[in-house]
């Protein structure tokens, strides 16, 4: 009936208006003629003024019909202007709806007030599997989404407050089962849509498949679990630092507790300690000219330095790491072992390789090396060098006469006495049996020769005890050989003194003989 009552409008309009004009012309022609009779009753004025009446007429009616067709091209005009604006706007809002609506990556549907669907984009299609003729002015997509009576209640209500304008929705997950019976999370926004009166129309929701998303971030909890129970039962501290003066600790694994008896947070960021003041001053320089060489090679670095601990205590560490690149930014990340047991082990080593194991002193291979140095450096500076080659007299006696555990312990004391007994520049050693042999470096002739006498009185005026007790006086007689002037290499030196200490011997024992010069050799 709307559209009848309509269509009759104009008709109605051009009667009346066709109407009004033959009302006015039957006015105009009846009262103008009337008025003409009257004014004019000369019948060739009358006449005339006849003529001139039909060309007013004429002329005011063609006025009014002129200005009646402005005001409606006018009218028309603008009627044409607004379908065009009209059409421009429909025709940009199919171009929104199919590039923005249409074509987005996110699930995107409207729903009527009574929870029917009223638009459906792709990617709803394409997420949920159900297909816009299907659901589209329709509620049965609410049981195929969520097929659990509890959740779907749930749900549904939630959706019918925002229908309600009682809030909206941001972040809200829901789990929908696909056509294909798959479960997908959704994350949906949703809020309620109003007209331009204020009434509410439906609502609109944006929901972007999470699925992948959570499964990959479940995914990383579950490597980060397996990387801090790694990292927790490392047999070190694994650490990530930056590469500056403090080696200022981004992260630390717990084994930081055992190995430096600091808590993590301790050292991350020098919150109370930078593990730079952890390293002794010995190690940090050589450090840091091996990391700064790994750096610039690319590779890998390991390093073994002391560090002590937060009680005190001195430990060695080895340390393994690498420069990486992060955020532009250089740092080091590696690994750090405590090697204090090997340390000792190797130093234990080293002694048992250079040390004799009754007495502790330098065995003979280490006195010859150590001999080859010290006249290498006496070369070098052109200082003198003495040898003393020092004999116990009559040692066999004692073993005979006492055992052999009591010709050890004399063996052990009078080494001892003899090591206390000499410069801490000096070195003492024993080359086998009861011969023992001291380095004096920096030494001449007769220094050399009052230090041999010192010790040779020394040891003959100490009783040496015998480990039961008892005590047994003893002496010794001692070779002496300089550097140069007995020899210009370790087996010239050795050889003068061992011979001087056996004249020594020759002479009656207990004392001290100087190996003659070259001229006083060639004289005797």
């Amino acid at each position: 009936m709307d559209k009848l009552k309509g269509r009759h409008t104009p008709l109605r309009r051009a009667l009346w208006v066709v109407s009004l004009y033959l009302l006015a012309g039957w006015i105009w022609i009846t009262f103008s003629d009337y008025l003409a009779e009257q004014w004019f009753p000369d019948p060739e004025a009358l006449s005339r003024v006849q003529t001139y009446k039909g060309i007013l007429f004429v002329l005011a009616t063609a006025l009014v019909l002129f200005l009646a067709l402005m005001r409606q091209l006018g009218s028309d005009r603008t009627m044409l202007s607004l379908h065009h604006h009209q059409r421009e706007e429909i025709r940009n809002l199919n171009q929104f709806r199919e590039s923005v609506i249409e074509r987005a990556n996110v699930w995107i549907n409207v729903l009527d007030p009574m929870g029917r669907v009223v638009l459906w984009n792709k990617a709803a299609e394409e997420i949920s599997g159900y297909r816009r003729d299907e659901v589209l002015g329709s509620d049965e997509i609410w049981p195929w989404l969520y097929p659990d009576d509890d959740e779907r209640a749930r749900i549904r209500a939630r959706a019918e407050e925002i229908l309600r304008d009682e809030g909206e929705v941001v972040g809200y997950e829901t789990r929908i089962i696909t056509r294909d019976g798959s479960r997908r999370l959704i994350s949906w926004n949703s809020r309620s849509l109003r007209n331009d009166d204020g009434e509410i129309v439906g609502s609109i929701a944006i929901g972007q498949d999470i699925t992948d998303i959570r499964e990959a971030e479940t995914t990383i909890r579950q490597r980060e679990r397996q990387l801090s129970t790694l990292m927790d039962n490392l047999p070190g501290m694994a650490y990530r630092c930056r590469y500056d003066e403090h080696w200022t600790m981004l992260f630390v694994s717990s084994g930081c507790r055992e190995l430096t008896g600091y808590e993590p947070d301790d050292l991350v960021n020098n919150k109370r300690v930078s593990f730079a003041e952890l390293i002794s001053d010995d190690g940090e320089e050589s450090n840091l000219r091996t990391v700064e060489s790994a750096i610039g090679n690319a590779e890998p670095y390991s390093l073994e330095y002391a560090i002590v601990r937060k009680d005190g205590q001195c430990i060695w560490v080895w340390e393994r790491g690498r420069a990486v690149e992060d955020n532009g930014d250089l740092v080091l990340e590696g690994i750090i072992l405590d090697i204090s047991d090997r340390k000792a082990l190797e130093v234990e080593l080293s002694e048992l390789a250079t040390r004799d194991p009754l007495t502790g002193l330098f065995n003979r291979r280490e006195m010859a090396r150590l001999l080859d140095e010290e006249i290498v450096r006496a070369k070098r500076y052109g200082r003198a060098l003495s040898l003393l080659w020092i004999d116990f007299d009559h040692f066999k006696h004692i073993n005979d006469d006492y055992g052999h555990a009591a010709g050890d312990s004399v063996l052990k004391a009078t080494s001892g006495l003899l090591a206390d007994s000499v410069r801490s520049v000096d070195v003492i050693g024993r080359f086998g049996g009861e011969e023992f042999v001291i380095l004096l470096p920096e030494m001449n002739r007769s220094e050399a020769s009052e230090t041999a006498e010192r010790l040779r009185g020394l040891i003959s005026d100490t009783p040496q005890p015998l480990g039961d007790g008892r005590t047994v006086p003893l002496t010794i007689s001692i070779g002496v050989s300089v550097f140069p002037d007995n020899g210009a290499d370790a087996s010239a030196l050795c050889a003068a003194a061992d011979k001087a200490m056996y004249q020594a011997k020759s002479n009656g024992r207990n004392q001290v003989v100087l190996a003659p010069l070259v001229e006083q050799a060639h004289n005797s």
